[in-house]
């Protein structure tokens, strides 16, 4: 049996504390993931991993095993692809998170170019607005806005992406529509928050170098881009929200541009992901792709 397998396994079933979800990772049913923990358990003379009904865990000598493991795992890669000029020949498979939003109007438009060009590399594509953990759900890179927090992990800052202030037509129509921040004491903000129960920063704008910030009142609290433009659109009050996932519906009127003077302060574009050296040349070019790709749009 291939021993540089059973040591992707085990690293994959260490990261993720789940027979289940490291056999989903690497495409093998778990009885497979488990017949591979037992070999190389045997072959090493040592227990690795602590089973039980809730979790899995590494041993004092599987931690010792794994920290080895990732850097020979991560040099295996660079030796493999050492003598590689042609990219095309890049195969394996990646697995990406990134906004709705960024995957609908900016990547997967994109994404023949880049699948053409690497006929060998599989592509799994998860779409959520939801903090993913890159290491515990086995992700090679995230694609995420606004401020990154977690420092476990790198973050390559991409690019920014634009805000706008908007509401619906309808609810301009009812309300009327504001010109300077006084007017907006007499109007709803429809406020976006993650997770739910943390407090709204209010209305933002920029002024000179610094963010601004105005409190109003809401009735409608959400935590998903698509929930917030539907709520927008329902007329429950002002939003402001990514220039990009609104342009049609600017230019049908259903949506109306606001407060051109109190522009919204841009979002950071980042890609986050473990650390260069235990990345895989494939996940290198994808992220350079995607870097290319967004900042060629954005």
């Amino acid at each position: 049996m291939n021993k540089l397998e059973l040591l992707r396994t085990f690293v994959r079933v260490t990261e993720l504390s789940s027979f289940t979800q490291a056999g989903e990772s690497l495409g093998l049913p778990r009885s497979t993931v488990s017949e591979h923990v037992q070999a190389l358990e045997e072959l090493l003379g040592a227990r690795l991993l602590q089973r039980t009904t809730r979790k899995v865990q590494a041993t004092q000598d599987g931690r010792v095993l794994y920290e080895r493991s990732k850097d020979l795992l991560s040099h295996m890669e660079e030796l493999e692809g050492l003598f590689r000029q042609d990219e095309a020949q890049l195969s394996g498979r990646i697995r990406v998170d990134m906004p709705n939003v960024i995957a609908r109007e900016l990547i997967l438009p994109q994404l023949p170019q880049f699948m053409d060009a690497h006929p060998l590399i599989e592509l799994e594509i998860s779409t959520t607005d939801r903090q993913v953990d890159l290491l515990a759900e086995g992700f090679d890179c995230v694609l995420r806005v606004g401020a990154q927090p977690d420092q476990t992990v790198v973050a390559r800052l991409l690019c920014d992406m634009p805000m706008i202030n908007c509401a619906s037509a309808a609810y301009l129509q009812r309300h009327g529509v504001p010109e300077t921040l006084a007017d907006l004491a007499q109007h709803q903000l429809v406020h976006y928050v993650r997770p739910l129960g943390s407090r709204s920063a209010g209305f933002e704008y920029v002024q000179g170098n610094k963010v601004q910030r105005v409190p109003m009142a809401g009735r409608v609290t959400v935590n998903s881009t698509d929930a917030y433009r539907a709520a927008c659109l329902g007329g429950f009050g002002i939003t402001q929200v990514p220039a990009l996932g609104i342009r049609d519906l600017l230019e049908s009127g259903e949506l109306v541009a606001l407060l051109p003077d109190y522009p919204a302060p841009p979002l950071d574009v980042s890609l986050l992901y473990a650390g260069q050296r235990h990345l895989p040349q494939r996940v290198r070019v994808f992220m350079d792709w995607l870097a290319a790709t967004l900042q060629a749009q954005l």
